[in-house]
């Protein structure tokens, strides 16, 4: 099973709008299509089936869609905030006949065995603390010869986190459960996965992240104060702080995965 401590939505309607301000419309991660361009790169998803993991608030599940305007896409998320809106997004792009959204509890993913080309994910597996649960359920629906693509934050070793890693989790106040690259490769391996590969992007995200602390600060403060209250963006800052001190030191580690599930060509 996936569990995830927190059963109450984190990613709750002020969540949704002060991180849509920050990374823009649809986006509740840094680096907007660019980076998901990144994630994927090298991919045809052209006719492909898509699952797209903690698919927040649809962003990114719409992006892909209209890059390959013949794949077909689920997005996948455990909070019902954030998969309504995606919802909205659907009906708003007259998409929701290419493009569904499905909440469920945490836990084994609401799919049939090999029900899809590609599994993709942006930044949400830092919610599950059971790696090895999660990529075997990962393995389990893809199809054979099928692909994840996916991106996530990570902590640099395994073991204690430093001092200011555990400033910075608690500073989040996430049900964050992160892991190094290292771990993420043993569970991909464990689950089946071959050809596994991973990037670290601490390097701009290290750059991007101080840019956003310095907008946060400035340009954008009053319009974020005026849509989520001054408390709110100033416990934001706090965050942006110490994230910043572990990014600096390279314990934060974002980085992309990819692993293929042996089998027949797509």
């Amino acid at each position: 099973m996936i569990e995830t401590p927190h059963q109450e939505p984190e990613y709750d309607e002020a969540a949704i709008r002060f991180l849509e301000l920050m990374w823009g419309s649809g986006y509740l991660s840094p680096g907007g299509p660019q980076e998901v361009e990144r994630v994927l790169e090298g991919l045809d998803l052209s006719g492909k089936s898509i699952l797209d993991i903690g698919c927040g608030s649809g962003g990114i599940t719409l992006h892909i869609a209209s890059r390959f305007p013949t794949a077909t896409l689920t997005g996948f998320d455990v909070e019902g905030p954030v998969i309504e809106k995606a919802r909205q997004r659907a009906r708003a792009a007259d998409l929701d006949g290419r493009v569904d959204f499905v909440q469920a509890p945490p836990g084994r993913l609401p799919f049939e065995d090999a029900s899809f080309d590609v599994v993709f994910s942006k930044d949400a597996m830092v919610h599950i603390a059971d790696k090895e649960a999660l990529f075997a359920e990962i393995y389990r629906v893809l199809k054979p010869g099928g692909v994840v693509a996916a991106s996530d934050w990570m902590i640099g070793h395994d073991g204690q986190p430093s001092p200011e890693m555990l400033a910075y989790i608690e500073a989040e106040g996430l049900s964050f459960g992160m892991a190094s690259p290292q771990r993420y490769r043993t569970a991909m391996e464990r689950a089946g996965f071959i050809g596994i590969a991973t990037v670290n992007r601490n390097e701009w995200y290290r750059e991007e992240a101080r840019r956003e602390l310095d907008r946060l600060r400035n340009d954008l403060y009053e319009p974020a104060v005026a849509m989520v209250g001054k408390a709110y963006v100033d416990k934001n800052i706090r965050t942006w702080m110490a994230m910043q001190k572990v990014l600096d030191s390279g314990e934060h580690c974002p980085a992309h995965l990819r692993g293929n599930k042996p089998g027949a060509g797509r």
